[in-house]
C-alpha cells in the first residue's frame, strides 16, 4: 500500500519533469532579462487611462470628489500593505506613483514582474473596494491603469520627481477648481470656461474665485491642493501596549526640505518612526481602520484580514 503511494508520487514527478523538459522549452530562449540598474530609486507610477470619461460616467462630483480620491488612497494601502519595499507613496486624482527602496531585490529587480503585479494589485483593489466608497453607484465597466516604471539614482533627482508631481497636483486642482466654479455658480458653459482662462495665470485664476465667488483657494481642502502622502508609521491604539505599523496619510507640503526633516526615515532607509495622536478624532477612518477601530470600513477590513 505504502509503495503504490510513493510510486504514485513519483511517477506524477516525473511526468511533471518530463513535460518541463519537453522539446517546446526552446521558446523560453525568447524572453528577455529586464532587470534593473542597481542602487536606483525604483519608481512605478500608475496612472488612469480615460478616466475623464469613467468619472463622467460615474458622475464624480466637480472638480473634486473626495470618495474617488479616498478608493485611490485605500487601493494604494493595499499595494504598500502587500509589498513592504515602497517607502513612500504619492497620489494625486486618477495616478499614483510608488516609490521602492533603492536597495531593493523584490522580484530580482525585474522591471515588468514589479510593474505588473503593483498595477494589477492597485487595479483589482480599486474595483475591490468600490462599493465601501461608492455605495450607491454601480460601476458600469471596468476601469484600467497604465504603468511605466522610471529609475533615479540620486535623492535629489527622487526629490524632484515627487516635487513634480506635487506642483502638477496644485496646478491642475487651481484651474479645475476655477474651471468648475465658473460653470457651477457662474452659468458658463464648458467651451466658455476655456476661453475665459486660456492664457491665464495662476494669480488670474486666483483673483477670478475671489473677486467673483468669494472663493478663497487657500481655503480649499488640502487633500485637494496637495494630494496624498502615504508612509509607514508604527501607532498605538488606545487600548495596545504595542505598536502596530500603519500606512498614513499626510497632505501637506513635500516640496520644501521641512517635510524630508521631519520624515527622514524615508530616504535614510531607516526604521519606521512613531506616531502618536492625542485623541481618537485626530485619526482619520482610514488609520483607524487598520487598527480596527474604523467603521467604514469595518467589514471589508475583518475579512481581508483573514486572508
Amino acid at each position: 500500500m505504502r509503495f503504490n503511494v510513493y510510486f504514485n508520487i513519483f511517477r506524477r514527478f516525473h511526468k511533471s519533469t518530463r513535460m518541463a523538459k519537453s522539446k517546446f522549452e526552446y521558446v523560453r530562449n525568447f524572453e528577455t532579462e529586464d532587470k534593473l540598474l542597481p542602487n536606483c530609486w525604483i519608481v512605478v507610477r500608475i496612472d488612469g487611462k480615460s478616466f475623464h470619461k469613467f468619472s463622467e460616467k460615474h458622475n464624480f462630483e466637480k472638480p473634486n470628489d473626495i470618495r474617488a480620491l479616498s478608493l485611490m488612497n485605500k487601493a494604494a494601502s493595499k499595494v504598500m500593505e502587500q509589498f513592504k519595499d515602497i517607502v513612500i507613496s504619492y497620489g494625486e486624482s486618477d495616478e499614483y506613483s510608488f516609490v521602492l527602496k533603492k536597495n531593493t531585490e523584490i522580484f530580482n529587480r525585474r522591471g515588468f514582474k514589479i510593474m505588473t503585479y503593483l498595477n494589477s494589485l492597485f487595479t483589482s483593489s480599486y474595483v475591490y473596494y468600490w462599493n465601501t466608497y461608492f455605495k450607491e453607484v454601480r460601476m458600469k465597466y471596468p476601469p484600467y491603469f497604465d504603468a511605466r516604471i522610471v529609475l533615479y539614482p540620486t535623492d535629489e533627482n527622487l526629490r524632484d520627481y515627487l516635487s513634480w508631481r506635487q506642483a502638477d497636483c496644485h496646478i491642475n486642482n487651481l484651474y479645475n477648481t476655477t474651471f468648475w466654479t465658473l460653470i457651477l455658480k457662474g452659468g458658463y458653459t464648458n467651451t466658455e470656461a476655456e476661453k475665459r482662462l486660456c492664457g491665464s495665470f495662476s494669480s488670474d485664476k486666483n483673483e477670478i474665485l475671489f473677486s467673483e465667488f468669494n472663493i478663497n483657494y487657500n481655503n480649499e481642502p488640502e487633500i485637494f491642493k496637495k494630494g496624498t502622502i502615504l508612509v509607514r508609521r508604527r501607532i498605538k491604539g488606545p487600548n495596545s501596549k504595542h505598536f502596530k505599523q500603519v500606512i498614513l496619510p499626510l497632505h501637506e507640503d513635500l516640496i520644501g526640505d521641512k517635510f524630508w526633516e521631519t520624515n527622514n526615515d524615508i530616504l535614510s532607509l531607516g526604521r519606521s518612526q512613531e506616531y502618536h495622536y492625542d485623541s481618537l478624532e485626530e485619526l482619520s477612518e482610514f488609520v483607524k481602520s487598520q487598527l480596527n477601530l474604523g467603521e467604514i470600513e469595518q467589514s471589508v477590513v475583518n475579512c481581508t484580514d483573514k486572508v
